[in-house]
């Protein structure tokens, strides 16, 4: 599970229409790309879906191709394949004011499982940080795929519970960047649990 809250700047890039889920709810969809700085070489444009409950577009400022725009709600991962797909969840839009600068912020939960390396380091002015990667996976089919976030504790060893495997429990900011064309999470904690996994989990 990786769940963000956040405030989107960025381009309006589908034209909003209402929809209905199975529930019969109304809400409001289109898209935005927002430019994410590389981290070396060439910067990438990611899609967000957007998804907003009303009952007619009539209710939101207007959405046109084109037209910046920032949206503050809830941010979900889903990957499909090697495909990863950003899907937002609107409490609030806002075209009035919006910045000309594109960018995701907010703030990151996260539950997965702890990838194989997890080190201790120490900064330049002597401050110690732990650094690891972990995972989330959901069903796809009959497969599972993996979503990797990185992760960085600052002021704080690794605590013993902190093995390759084990389950995470993860609260911070959200950070994203690109590397090698490809969209990349980093996390820095503010608290971190063992999350202890069940029979059924989807995590593996």
């Amino acid at each position: 599970m990786i769940k963000c809250n956040v405030t989107v700047c960025g381009t309006v890039s589908r034209q909003a229409q209402m929809r209905a889920n199975k529930e019969g709810t109304q809400f409001a969809s289109f898209g935005i790309n927002i430019v994410i700085p590389a981290k070396s070489g060439i910067n990438k444009t990611v899609e967000i879906s957007v998804a907003k409950t009303c009952n007619s577009l009539s209710e939101l400022p207007t959405i046109q191709v084109g037209t910046r725009i920032e949206v503050a709600g809830i941010l979900m991962f889903h990957k499909k394949g090697e495909a990863l797909y950003l899907n937002l969840s609107a409490t609030g839009i806002n075209t009035f004011n919006a910045s000309n600068n594109d960018g995701i912020n907010g703030t990151m939960e996260f539950r997965g499982t702890l990838g194989k390396q997890i080190e201790d380091k120490t900064t330049k002015s002597g401050k110690s940080f732990t650094v690891f990667s972990a995972y989330s996976s959901e069903k796809d089919g009959d497969n599972y795929t993996y979503t990797w976030v990185r992760f960085m504790q600052f002021d704080k060893r690794k605590e013993t519970w902190m093995q390759p495997k084990a389950g995470i429990n993860a609260k911070g900011d959200l950070e994203l960047g690109v590397y090698n064309n490809r969209l990349d999470l980093t996390c820095r904690i503010s608290e971190c649990s063992l999350w202890e996994k069940s029979s059924n989990s989807y995590q593996h």
